[in-house]
């Protein structure tokens, strides 16, 4: 069953927090209660489209530079940037990172990456077969091993971080643009099929595709609340969706700016609430979504202006949202609900 509705906005308490200047949004009556407070640091590569920032356990901010071939770690603390080069055209895409070190992924160059986060040595795990390899986004399992999407390639990916040995999923659409992927708490990977109306996911070492109600949905971002369900952005029309896994009920709503939203980078909190930013508008906008009122909060300049905010993750230790933007910064979104 599909149900389509636009929900109300709620207010949101803000401040940004920054040395850029911010247009402050016009608030209505403060009905939710929760705050968020944008924080950006400005990378020191310029024009280096620094993206999809993660947090490694020791606080470390890891992120790639896309266009500078790059990756690179901010403290937090000191604002301190620490860059390791990689090879010529590699075109990172997305890095993730854990006690051992970081991997990355060599989009354009058809590889996984290692840094050691002591040496800066790297280590170079070639995707296998003829044609793209362009390894897009990445998770970890429980294990430690990789998931990973490959955009023009059309598949799924995995990884067995001991053996290295990979496994791919071909897509059964062509052109179904494999984009980003998450892992849930059983270790069962998913991910959104940009160029098509579809879902995807491997169960018992089979790929399994899923329909999205619209012809015209293209899902490009999703969070795993941990509820079992899937959250997804539709980049195209201007919606949030939810998949539930268990009936398989599909629900969609309208998001604030609508047809003109361009919805992207996507997360959800430690309270069930689901953050996402709408790239359409400019500046572009943090908009929160609580899913037992139904209703959104309002819209939140990005304060350097985004230009596109693409990726972004929550960590519950300090309820930060970190994400890159296409100005050239590294931010974190502090949220907090109401005491």
């Amino acid at each position: 069953m599909t149900r389509l509705m636009r929900s109300p906005v709620l207010a949101l308490g803000l401040s940004a927090v920054l040395a850029l200047s911010a247009s402050p949004a016009v608030l209505a009556q403060e009905t939710h209660g929760a705050t968020v407070d944008i924080h950006e640091w400005a990378v020191p590569y310029e024009e280096s489209r620094p993206r999809d920032p993660y947090v490694a356990p020791d606080g470390t901010i890891w992120f790639v530079g896309q266009r500078s071939h790059y990756v690179a770690t901010l403290d937090p603390e000191t604002g301190e940037f620490t860059r390791t080069d990689l090879v010529d055209g590699a075109g990172p895409h997305t890095v993730i990172a854990d006690e051992e070190g970081a991997w990355y992924a060599g989009n354009r160059v058809g590889h996984i990456g290692f840094v050691d986060p002591d040496t800066r040595e790297i280590e170079i795990i070639e995707i296998p077969g003829d044609g793209p390899r362009d390894v897009h986004t990445m998770d970890f399992d429980s294990e430690g091993n990789l998931w990973f999407t490959l955009q023009g390639a059309n598949q799924l990916g995995f990884m067995d971080r001991e053996t290295r040995e990979i496994t791919l999923w071909d897509v059964e659409r062509s052109g179904s643009r494999p984009y980003g992927i998450m892992v849930d708490d059983n270790d069962q990977p998913w991910a959104v099929l940009f160029g098509t109306n579809r879902l995807a996911t491997v169960v018992d070492g089979e790929l399994r595709e899923i329909d999205l109600p619209r012809e015209t949905t293209r899902p490009r971002r999703m969070a795993l609340p941990g509820d079992g369900t899937v959250w997804y952005v539709d980049y195209a029309d201007g919606y949030i969706g939810r998949y539930d896994m268990e009936s398989e009920e599909i629900t969609e709503w309208r998001t604030p700016s609508a047809e003109n939203s361009r919805p992207y980078a996507m997360t959800s909190d430690d309270s069930g609430m689901l953050w996402f930013v709408e790239t359409g508008p400019q500046p572009n906008v943090f908009v929160g979504f609580d899913p037992e009122s139904e209703t959104f909060t309002a819209p939140v300049d990005v304060p350097s202006g985004g230009g596109t905010v693409r990726h972004m993750v929550f960590d519950p230790e300090t309820r930060f949202i970190w994400f890159g933007a296409d100005t050239n910064t590294i931010g974190r979104a502090g949220v907090q609900d109401a005491p």
